[in-house]
């Protein structure tokens, strides 16, 4: 196959015809695991743009190639990976991974071999503050989402409020959100309590909570975790009001909850509202490809795809690593389609868009 494409490559050459030139981008996430559902969708949700962008001759007249590596959702795997990519694939520039301790493991070759990464599909306070050189994130943080979920449940009279995260970074990171929701609300939490991310298990903690007796739940967990700790929190007998994240603002997270998905609140942080350019345009590439439905976890990809072609039309017709990381830095309120994106610097966080939506009885996602 190679000796094929060398052949074809000379071939090309012989009769004047234009080789096209590829731009080799690298993506470590976890396409099995735990994490699956929701990485295809957001995965599927950047390949939209990115498509669409092939289609019309790529960017600077060179196509942009997705090199995707599967991490099983392990942090180490993460790490193995990007090395891949960055070392051995070459590519300009990484993007779109998935986790917070997976996006920690793979920062220390970025800073060592100057490469930026691009719209990490993470919230992490710590991704953002003190400014990761080469990290740029698209969405807003975890934190952000949670303090504006403990307001909402404030407002409509909700004062029993208990916490289940999962004991890493990423759920302790939202847990500092939570709290301080809460502080600023002048409430305690009936129970905080945590699972093993390794070894999720429910069959204890469930149980506790509905002893605490919660008017809701804020639950920091992803994928089949989340699912699954919804589902043993019902077994035990709570009916409280779940909220969750927008790591979890698929529509296989939907499915997966089965009965128990009607009523389940998920945070946002893009909006659902066609008023809005970003979402009018994916939907319109999705109908254009037959995909029926932009889901929230696609409409996340879609951006941060529209930040990675724009960085990289900056670089220029021969893009390097060194130029995307300064395109990116150049960002001042790109439009995205009714989101403007900042990066400098000295802020490296994108966007601080938050919103929350219901699942309702047909299993969508609703304001």
């Amino acid at each position: 196959m190679k000796t094929l494409r060398i052949a074809a490559v000379l071939v090309g050459l012989l009769l004047g015809a234009p080789v096209q030139a590829q731009i080799l981008v690298g993506q470590t996430a976890g396409f099995t695991g735990t994490s699956a559902v929701g990485v295809k969708e957001i995965t599927d949700g950047a390949l939209l743009y990115i498509d669409a962008i092939n289609a019309r001759g790529g960017v600077n007249g060179q196509k942009i190639e997705l090199i995707q590596l599967d991490d099983k959702f392990d942090p180490k795997l993460a790490a193995e990976n990007a090395r891949t990519l960055i070392e051995q694939r070459n590519v300009v520039a990484m993007f779109l991974n998935r986790g917070t301790p997976h996006t920690e493991a793979i920062i220390p070759l970025l800073d060592q071999h100057g490469v930026a990464l691009v719209g990490p599909s993470t919230g992490a306070m710590v991704l953002h503050q003190p400014v990761k050189k080469y990290v740029f994130n698209v969405r807003a943080t975890y934190q952000r989402e949670a303090e504006k979920a403990i307001q909402h449940l404030v407002t409509i009279g909700i004062d029993r409020i208990a916490v289940l995260h999962v004991d890493d970074s990423f759920g302790n990171d939202i847990l500092l959100g939570a709290q301080r929701g809460l502080e600023q609300a002048k409430l305690k939490p009936v129970l905080v309590a945590k699972y093993d991310r390794t070894k999720p298990d429910f069959s204890g903690v469930a149980p506790a909570l509905a002893r605490a007796n919660p008017q809701a739940i804020v639950l920091i967990a992803s994928g089949v975790a989340a699912a699954d700790a919804v589902k043993a929190i019902r077994a035990a007998g709570s009916m409280a009001q779940i909220v969750t994240q927008s790591n979890n603002a698929s529509g296989g997270f939907i499915k997966s909850l089965g009965e128990h998905a009607r009523g389940v609140i998920v945070s946002q942080v893009f909006p659902q509202s066609l008023t809005y350019p970003l979402v009018k345009e994916a939907n319109d590439l999705a109908r254009a490809q037959g995909v029926p439905e932009v889901t929230p976890a696609m409409l996340e990809g879609f951006a941060a795809a529209k930040v990675l072609v724009e960085a990289l039309r900056r670089a220029g017709d021969k893009p390097t690593r060194a130029r995307v990381h300064a395109a990116l830095e150049s960002f001042s309120r790109f439009d995205i389609g009714g989101l403007e994106v900042n990066f400098s610097a000295k802020d490296h966080s994108g966007l601080d868009f938050a919103d929350l939506s219901i699942i309702t009885s047909d299993g969508r996602f609703r304001r």
